[in-house]
């Protein structure tokens, strides 16, 4: 089980930290994502960690986010700073399946577990 919270409205410019608690599975041990959908579009991939700490941004947030993990407290944290009106959505973190290759964690069919959404505004 996966709960994120953090979101909030805020500022061009302004930081938010979103967390993403998980519960029910050895969080250790998998590849944790965080991804996003903004009204009218597809889910997209945001960032994400491995077990071994290795991470992947997608272009469009690389610089300005930051994935992070406290395996002892089994939470996914993104640091989101710089934000743009662009960056509005709701954001998921999810379970990457195991086994599941690097190439293909930037696809939603890569994960089987995902948490209930924690929403992000952006104002100009």
């Amino acid at each position: 089980q996966l709960q994120a919270s953090g979101g909030g409205l805020v500022q061009a410019g302004d930081s938010l930290r979103l967390s993403c608690a998980a519960s029910g599975f050895y969080f250790n041990r998998y590849t944790m994502s965080w991804f996003r959908q903004a009204p009218g579009k597809e889910r997209e991939f945001v960032a994400r960690i491995k077990w071994d700490y290795n991470t992947g941004y997608a272009d469009a947030v690389k610089g300005r986010f930051t994935v992070t993990r406290d395996n002892a407290k089994s939470t996914l944290y993104l640091q989101m700073n710089s934000l743009k009106p662009e960056d509005t959505a709701v954001y998921y973190c999810a379970v990457a399946r195991q086994g599941a290759i690097i190439s293909s964690l930037r696809l939603p069919t890569s994960y089987e577990i995902w948490g209930q959404g924690t929403q992000v505004t952006v104002s100009s």
